[in-house]
């Protein structure tokens, strides 16, 4: 039996052959049940933890939709996994545990990349082949790492490098710099998905726009700074950098101008919060309710279902009708002519009735009716009623009014005249 006081980790397996015999001994059915009785602790803990705190959401990160769906239950799992080692290495050989560790320590960063890009990015078409690049590479590298091969790898990658300026780069310093500014990614995505779900929570109207761009200004920030952080760990000269920034800045001033454009007045529109989710506007002739305002564009959604992608510079460099900003109350027109033999009372009285048998029609004001022309080929009316819930349409409205209107009138006998004309013959 193995007695010493401080047991290593896991290490690579050398000895292949001896590996092997290991999972001969007897002692491998007591890795296995304890295995088990982890596995059913660890679905236990995260299981009541669920319930105590009524998280129940598919896209929390740390429980996700089912209990072994999120980062926590193979968190969970891998902390009992390093305390069943810790217990296991002083009474038994470890067999089963050279592989489980490294198992389950490619499980949580599957896990934690997949739940922080679907939480993040949830409608984004390229998420799913990076959730997929990310767990083969983490299986790939867990399985280098168990066979002994992932140190020998590095080191022959290690050997192959080229001077850039003053630093010197090799193949490996490239590639543990991408995983570096990949797991630094994943973290700033996991910090600022969390704050913008608590910025966002409870906020309508103009405080979620200003949320809104306070999260995206804050998601920016993090990646930036996370990015910056990667590339100094790496070892590169951030000062070659100035560079780049140099010519990014030329490039944006020359054939970026739109673009700069519409990210500059996507930040305009969230902060001077003139135009809100939920606002119904009208912009080149397109009419709808705002549903999202994005860095680059606004989304807008008309009542037939028809969506605009409006770019921002648009929403600030022409005119833009907002029928929600100071008053959600909005008229409607509505023309109407009747023969010169009909009687006016009347007539006014039964549009009147038909404006207000529409629930939508608002009581305060009420509508109001007026003889507008004598037409040439009858008396014309017009018919004014206001609507507060520009998002439920206004020609489905306009079309209820107005066959109430014609059944009114057909009810009554009044006549709606044809065009009439005089011709005189000599």
């Amino acid at each position: 039996m193995n007695t010493a006081k401080n047991p290593p980790a896991p290490q690579p397996i050398d000895d292949m052959g001896a590996w092997l015999a290991m999972f001969t001994q007897p002692t491998v059915l007591v890795e296995l049940f304890v295995l088990g009785l982890s596995v059913a602790l660890a679905w236990g803990l995260v299981a009541a933890l669920r319930r105590t705190l009524g998280m129940q959401d598919e896209r929390s990160i740390w429980f996700g939709k089912r209990v072994i769906d999120g980062v926590l239950f193979p968190l969970v799992l891998l902390c009992l996994g390093y305390l069943s080692l810790e217990l296991l290495s002083h009474f038994v050989p470890v067999a089963v545990y050279r592989i489980v560790i490294p198992v389950l320590m490619s499980l949580v960063v599957i896990r934690v990349g997949v739940k922080v890009l679907q939480a993040t990015f949830a409608e984004s078409r390229w998420v799913k082949p990076l959730e997929q690049t990310i767990s083969w590479v983490a299986w790939l590298a867990m399985v280098l790492w168990v066979s002994g091969l992932l140190p020998v790898i590095l080191n022959e990658l290690d050997l192959i490098t080229w001077k850039v300026g003053g630093t010197t780069l090799s193949v490996r310093n490239i590639i543990e710099g991408m995983v570096t500014a990949g797991g630094v990614l994943i973290i700033t995505l996991w910090i600022s998905a969390g704050i913008e779900s608590r910025l966002l929570r409870s906020a309508t109207g103009g405080e979620l726009s200003l949320r809104k761009a306070v999260s995206n200004a804050t998601r920016a920030l993090l990646m930036f700074v996370g990015l910056m952080m990667a590339l100094s760990v790496v070892g590169i000269d951030l000062t070659a950098l100035s560079v780049l920034g140099g010519a990014v800045g030329v490039g944006i001033g020359l054939g970026l101008q739109k673009l700069a454009a519409n990210y500059v007045s996507g930040f305009v529109i969230l902060a001077e919060r003139a135009m809100r989710i939920g606002d119904v506007i009208k912009v080149d002739n397109f009419e709808g309710a705002i549903t999202e305002i994005n860095a680059r564009y606004t989304l807008v959604r008309s009542p037939t279902g028809r969506e605009s992608i409006v770019p921002n510079e648009m929403l600030i460099t022409q005119r833009v009708e907002n029928m929600s900003l100071a008053d959600t109350r909005v008229i409607q027109v509505i023309n109407v002519s009747v023969g010169y033999e009909s009687n006016v009372e009347q007539v006014m009285d039964l549009l009147n009735q038909a404006a207000l048998s529409q629930a939508r029609v608002l009581r305060e004001p009420a509508p109001l009716i007026n003889l507008a022309n004598f037409g040439a080929d009858g008396l014309e009316f017009t018919l004014n009623y206001w609507i507060n819930d520009l998002e439920n349409g206004q020609a489905n409205l306009r079309s209820d009014v107005n066959l109430a209107i014609l059944q009114a009138l057909r009810n009554h006998g009044i006549d709606i005249p044809y065009p009439q004309r005089v011709v005189h013959t000599r």
